[in-house]
């Protein structure tokens, strides 16, 4: 190569401290999370997302019947109060002030409110477009927004290790470009490619089922109540969204096995109406009406690793859980706020953000509120989709004893809203 060519191979190799691969809820929360302690800290920071971003503010926004939805836990709420955009996801957001429990056929059931574990909500509903739209406008707007550099559209072909840090191959409408950082954080989902293009193996366990995720209407007010129903094929839940043009609207996550999911999704809207009735019951009123109808396969996926020396997995890339009780995303958020004060912590201490042993002290940090997520996840759903007569009794016992006793209430209470985790301080001294 002549000495031209390579100066300008050398110029068009940009430069950064942090790049995030996946600019989604995940990648986007990050993003948000480092920004406040960007300029203190002199913080360059690339995010390279596959869509283009939004031009439009959120004043444009228009919800949809058929809106995706996540639950978000109430310690998610005060994660996302730590990164400043709480106010602004909560103008969509419903809150969940009852959660019903119950296991069909069987007399178990137990029931937790806002009021009495003293917290205005015990989590919370967000639709998913409003939450990436709410997220990246923040980015946006953000008075260290010029920290950030959005590179969208964009695929990325390539992560490779070098030795000035990480070097990442970027297709930008056709025209590849490298870019180098000391830190890479991979937050693109569970159907990473380049998990597996680095070599990182993960172990998987397949539970023979799907979700079947719609949203479907009532003909009552949900009253808020979040409904998580046992059935012998596994759990179906009831998430309570805001009212769309005068229709009642409940987020529904059905588990069906996996040899049924063609049937169940060819059915007629009356047919499936009908099915979700007879399998849930009646506690939430009678179903009318159902929008389009989206399924996913239900597995347990733990990558090998997490992190390597200039490289971070968050999110689904690095763990995949069962929707049952609704913590995966809140798993995943409590990961982006921990692994950001890390970064900021490291830099002020003038560590390299892809030092090795930094990163793996985030990483043993983690690895507890990780196992016992997941392992709660994959036990309660073995353990309610169990038909043993024995396994019954003894799930109803417990629900019935934990609905009577108020410390044990609130201690799975506490749990499920996230509240044993400590605020994050995010900012720059």
């Amino acid at each position: 190569m002549t000495e031209k060519s390579n100066k300008e191979a050398s110029a068009a190799v940009q430069t950064f401290d942090i790049v995030i691969i996946g600019g989604g809820m995940v990648g986007a929360s990050l993003a948000a999370a480092l920004l406040p302690a960007a300029q203190s800290l002199d913080l360059q920071i690339a995010m390279i997302e596959s869509q283009p971003l939004p031009d439009d503010d959120l004043t444009v926004y228009q919800p949809s019947y058929d809106a995706r939805a996540t639950a978000l836990s109430y310690g998610t709420r005060s994660l996302y109060e730590h990164i400043g955009v709480w106010p602004a996801i909560s103008e969509q957001a419903t809150p969940i002030t009852h959660i019903h429990v119950s296991d069909k056929g069987h007399f178990g059931a137990a029931r937790l409110s806002a009021e009495q574990e003293k917290v205005p909500a015990l989590g919370y509903v967000v639709e998913n477009h409003w939450l990436g739209r709410v997220l990246l406008n923040h980015l946006q707007t953000h008075t260290n927004h010029e920290r950030l550099t959005p590179i969208c559209p964009a695929h990325v072909s390539h992560v490779a290790r070098v030795e000035s840090g990480m070097e990442v191959t970027v297709d930008i409408n056709g025209v590849e470009q490298v870019i180098r950082a000391a830190l890479v954080v991979m937050a693109d989902g569970g159907r990473s490619d380049l998990r597996e293009q680095l070599g990182i193996g993960y172990q998987q366990t397949q539970y023979d089922q799907h979700a079947v995720v719609a949203v479907i209407s009532p003909d009552r007010s949900h009253k808020n109540i979040a409904y998580e129903r046992f059935t012998p094929d596994g759990p179906v839940a009831l998430l309570p969204l805001a009212t769309h043009d005068q229709d009642n609207r409940c987020g529904l996550v059905w588990t069906v096995p996996s040899d049924e999911l063609e049937e169940t999704l060819a059915m007629s809207d009356d047919a499936f109406i009908a099915k979700v009735q007879e399998r849930f019951g009646y506690r939430a009123g009678r179903f009318v009406k159902v929008g389009e109808r989206f399924s996913y396969p239900l597995k347990k996926v733990v990558a090998d690793e997490q992190v390597r020396s200039g490289l971070a997995i968050l999110g689904n890339a690095a763990h995949a859980l069962h929707p049952i009780a609704g913590q995966g995303y809140n798993l995943a958020l409590r990961g982006v706020v921990a692994l950001a004060q890390q970064l900021i912590d490291a830099r002020q201490r003038g560590v390299g953000l892809g030092d090795l042993t930094m990163l793996q002290a985030y990483y043993r940090a983690r690895i507890d509120d990780q196992e016992r997520t997941i392992g709660l996840s994959d036990k309660t759903m073995r353990l309610f989709s169990n038909t043993n007569p024995l396994l019954a009794l003894g799930r109803d016992v417990g629900l019935q004893a934990m609905d009577i006793c108020p410390i044990a209430k609130t201690i799975f209470a506490r749990g499920a809203m996230g509240l044993d985790i400590p605020a994050p301080d995010l900012t720059a001294s």
